[in-house]
């Protein structure tokens, strides 16, 4: 029986299937549940050294190995090498780089030559040259074209033209002149000038152009508005810092409190709820340049009603401060001829160089050599140059009758007929004529005759009347209607005024019937 099943099963070897697929469900089963209780993700910080620490150690391993071997490679892709360029394509290239600019050249394709480029024997010269000359100090217009490039019987002929239009000693240093020399017709001669344009003066610009005739001038006059600047305000607490918050420039407030001061002490007679009213000399031109000039009217109110009145007035020849009614304001005593120590007084003395005694009639001052001499007021000269035993001398005529002289000069600074002020250098010390030593031999005159110079202390005060009061008390008139900031309008431009309607603008307008 055992014999006959074995020979039955292998005559059909298909008959133990079922049970080999049994045995590998079971196997499936077991290495199933032994994966499920197995820990994928160990705590390597957890057993140390334990069989599941070093298997996940060595999992970690495998990952990053993995990891590590699947990266992309980064390397360079070969490109194509430009081959190098040459002739003419070498400067396009060149011309376009922004290297040259850091040695201050130019760049841009048009500067590339190509093979349509013939050299040329030599360089064209430009059509004109364009530059600005600059009038100096001293300097003379003439002088300033010829270093500039003009020929001189050109830069004559230009000189000859602008001094008919304005006196050339009024044309400020400083001034820049538009130049234009046009081409010459040979390289050994001068470009010919074929324009010229400055500003000559605040309201006048002058031009001169090349025509079929010649160099000819134009005047272009320049619309300009002097409506004074008037700048009115509260005194506050401080007059100085109100005035300058106001605008008024930092000269015109210092030139106000010395006019006002001298009709009223600024620090006991001005309250802090006065106003102040400034007039300054204002001229504005069209072309947008502004020329702020000097203070011509000082005034303080309190309560509506003027405190003070000063207005700068010019009378016999002469410019000072008025008040309202006409009264002129006062000017100090003497001022000292010199900053020395008096030697000698005036009186009787032997003289040192002749040895006789004789009336001194003056006073003698020290002083080191070259020192400096004032005006003692403000005068006339009218006599300045050598005059005997006085060596270096000049005399000054004041008002009042009064005349001072200033004897043994080293050097004069003032010519016969100049109008001087009081405190201004009319000369320096020296020794010259009969001295003994370098220092001043002042004289004071009245009528004519020498008079003690420390015996006149004086004040002098200036009175208008008859017509020129009048012409005084309308000029005042005429500043106080000024509105303040009526210089800062708007100025309409002469351009605008004059220009022609066009066709355009009548379409709006109704026919006439």
């Amino acid at each position: 029986m055992q014999i006959q099943g074995s020979a039955a099963i292998a005559a059909n070897p298909l008959s133990s299937s079922p049970a080999r697929t049994g045995l590998s469900r079971e196997k499936f089963a077991e290495w199933r549940e032994y994966l499920s209780e197995l820990d994928w993700v160990p705590d390597l910080g957890v057993d140390i050294g334990s069989p599941t620490w070093f298997r996940g150690l060595v999992t970690l391993t495998a990952l990053c190995g993995f990891a590590i071997s699947a990266l992309p490679d980064f390397g360079p892709i070969a490109g194509h090498r430009a081959e190098p360029l040459s002739g003419y394509r070498a400067d396009q290239a060149r011309s376009q780089m922004i290297a040259p600019l850091a040695y201050g050249s130019d760049t841009g394709i048009r500067m590339a030559a190509t093979d349509a480029v013939r050299p040329l024997a030599e360089s064209p010269e430009r059509p004109s040259i364009e530059l600005v000359a600059t009038l100096g100090r001293g300097d003379s217009l003439r002088r300033v074209l010829q270093r500039a490039g003009v020929a001189s019987d050109e830069a004559a002929q230009a000189n000859d033209l602008i001094s008919r239009a304005v006196p050339l000693g009024d044309i400020k240093p400083g001034t820049k002149i538009d130049v234009i020399l046009g081409r010459r017709p040979a390289k050994n001669q001068a470009r010919p000038l074929d324009q010229l344009a400055f500003r000559a003066r605040f309201d006048l610009n002058l031009e001169i152009l090349r025509d079929s005739a010649g160099l000819k001038l134009n005047r272009k006059p320049i619309l300009v508005d002097d409506t004074p600047l008037r700048i009115r305000g509260t005194v506050g607490s401080s007059l100085y810092r109100s005035a300058r918050a106001a605008g008024a420039p930092a000269d015109a407030v210092q030139k106000y409190l010395q006019v006002i001061g001298s009709k009223l002490s600024v620090s006991r007679d001005i309250r802090a709820t006065d106003e102040f009213d400034i007039i300054l000399s204002y001229r504005r031109a069209e072309t947008g340049e502004v020329e702020v000039g000097d203070l011509i009217y000082a005034g303080l109110d309190r309560g509506g009603k003027p405190q003070a009145q000063m207005l700068k007035w010019q009378s016999g020849g002469r410019t000072n401060w008025f008040e309202a009614s006409g009264v002129g304001q006062s000017s100090g005593e003497l001022a000292r001829p010199t900053n020395g120590r008096i030697t000698s007084g005036y009186g009787m003395r032997r003289h040192p160089i002749l040895r006789y005694k004789r009336m001194h009639s003056g006073l003698d001052f020290g002083g080191g050599y070259g020192a400096p001499i004032y005006a003692v007021t403000d005068g006339t000269v009218t006599y300045a140059g050598r005059k005997g035993g006085f060596g270096n001398y000049v005399k000054l005529r004041h008002s009042g009758g009064l005349a001072s002289g200033y004897a043994h000069m080293s050097r004069i600074a003032v010519s016969n007929g100049r109008q001087v002020r009081r405190g201004q250098i009319i000369g320096y010390i020296g020794s010259t004529g009969l001295s003994t030593g370098p220092h001043l031999h002042y004289e004071l005159y009245r009528g004519g005759r020498a008079i003690n110079p420390q015996s006149v202390k004086f004040v002098e005060r200036a009175q208008l009347g008859g017509r020129e009061l009048r012409r005084f008390k309308g000029e005042l008139q005429k500043l106080q209607q000024v509105a303040p900031g009526a210089a800062l309008a708007p100025l309409k431009s002469a351009s605008v005024q004059s220009e022609p309607e066009r066709e355009i603008n009548r379409l709006n307008k109704p026919l006439k019937s």
